[in-house]
């Protein structure tokens, strides 16, 4: 699906305007919203799962990382479906896999029914995280773009935050166990069923935006695009001379091939050996196992349930704040300074947390960690995660839309992106087994992958700040 984005005159958007348009990219950003919470609620109710199936670390870790599946399938046919049938009907069919996989992972019978309804939502996921940027992009103006781009990743992060909040009041509310039953149900079952609530808001608000002009100039229905210019534009609007400008675009555009980006000593370019390696490296640290295992984390070092579910609250929280300061500095410092800032301390925060899980002793409910060491972890996971939302959180994806010459950018993207649910998978699903292996040697090893991408970084790494896109190569 092609993303780029039509010429607009800065001053061409009525203030009037403004509102509307913000109104539209927020509505548009709840995908976003609903990426967040879905991936990350699951972290609420592992534990809950694992008692109720009497499951063990292997197939929790496929319950958990069954998801990633169903992103990567819906992120890749999400923009050939887009294009064939409009960003808002693809914006509905999201809404209701959000909802059909809440209700189906609420009530499962089995661990592998469960996993099945996972993979549904996680199809919703993909399709969120590609058609949620490729709208905004096409009706935000330019004077407005950056800021309005960004709401779909401050959407993630809100995202994840609410679902650890609605996680921690849940278990609270059924006594402190995510076991415990709330109208019937147990509470690790409304964790994952009352996503089906911004699901809905999701369909009924996808009903009341406008499509996308690019869309409509593409299929021809002129006077819808007319109209929606209009309304984003103001009425002053040369509608005539933009729809000629954005049928050119249309006519000019190149559909690049994955045999577009062979041609490198190793295969691939090397550009796109660099995308693939900075999306590796983003989920190699291990920042999902913080985002999808926190709960169970906290209770294998003796935190109780209710108390782990408050930090991974807490967490969400500072992974909001670190995204808000990326999104400050990223064009002030520029990308490379900010990714070895994030590299520097995620290293020592990782390492720090390495050390004091090495003093962890017991086993099973009877496991104990020293007080100090036991701070000195969540001083440094909260730390980590601080670092990674101020740096390679947004970092990574900034980059991977700007560093690539125009004609491969589309397919380059594609493939640095397919490379990342497939590192995120393999972390996911490992981790369970690893961290019952040894939790402080698997701190250790996301620490030596922070240390690499130092390295990576400063050999290969090329700054984008302040570069045309026109003139990537």
């Amino acid at each position: 699906m092609s993303v780029t984005q039509q010429p607009v005159r800065s001053g061409a958007t009525a203030p009037d305007r403004l509102g509307f348009v913000v109104f539209i990219t927020a509505a548009a950003a709840l995908g976003g919203f609903l990426f967040g919470y879905d991936s990350s609620v699951i972290n609420g109710a592992v534990s809950g799962i694992q008692d109720r199936f009497g499951i063990g670390d292997g197939v929790t870790g496929l319950i958990v990382s069954s998801a990633l599946l169903g992103s990567a399938v819906g992120a890749a046919l999400a923009g050939r479906f887009a294009d064939r049938y409009g960003r808002i009907r693809v914006m509905k069919v999201a809404a209701v896999l959000f909802a059909i996989s809440a209700v189906g992972s609420m009530l499962p019978f089995a661990a592998w029914d469960l996993a099945c309804w996972r993979v549904l939502g996680g199809a919703a996921i993909g399709i969120a995280s590609v058609i949620a940027p490729t709208y905004i992009a096409e009706v935000a103006p330019t004077k407005y773009r950056g800021r309005l781009a960004s709401f779909q990743q401050a959407a993630i992060v809100l995202g994840i935050a609410i679902s650890q909040l609605v996680n921690w009041v849940l278990a609270e509310s059924a006594g402190g166990d995510t076991r415990g039953h709330l109208l019937g149900l147990e509470a690790w079952q409304w964790m994952l069923g009352i996503c089906v609530i911004p699901a809905v808001v999701y369909f009924v608000l996808s009903s009341m935006i406008p499509e996308s002009p690019r869309y409509l100039i593409s299929v021809e229905r002129l006077d819808d695009a007319r109209k929606v210019l209009r309304e984003v534009e103001g009425e002053g609007v040369d509608t005539e001379e933009r729809i000629a400008e954005i049928q050119g675009l249309i006519a000019s555009d190149h559909q690049p091939r994955f045999k577009d980006l062979l041609g490198g000593r190793f295969g691939l370019l090397p550009i796109v050996w660099v995308g693939i390696g900075l999306s590796v490296f983003q989920q190699l640290v291990g920042i999902n196992v913080i985002f999808y295992y926190s709960s169970i984390l906290w209770q294998s070092v003796g935190i109780d349930q209710s108390s782990s579910l408050l930090i991974s609250f807490s967490s969400s929280i500072i992974n909001i704040v670190g995204t808000v300061i990326a999104i400050l500095l990223v064009d002030r410092i520029g990308r490379k300074p900010l990714a070895v800032i994030g590299s520097v301390g995620m290293a020592a925060s990782l390492a720090a947390a390495a050390w004091a899980f090495s003093s962890a002793t017991g086993s099973g409910s009877d496991v104990k960690i020293p007080d100090l060491q036991g701070t000195v972890a969540l001083v440094a996971a909260n730390a980590f995660v601080l670092f990674f939302a101020l740096s390679w959180g947004v970092v990574v994806w900034v980059m991977l839309g700007e560093m690539f010459p125009n004609r491969i950018r589309a397919a380059a993207l594609s493939v640095a992106a397919s490379a990342q649910w497939v590192a995120n998978w393999l972390i996911t699903v490992s981790f369970p087994s690893m961290s019952r292996w040894n939790l402080s040697a698997t701190y250790a090893i996301y620490a030596a992958f922070a240390a690499l991408s130092i390295l990576f970084v400063a050999r290969f790494m090329k700054e984008t700040k302040g570069v045309r896109l026109e003139d990537m190569g």
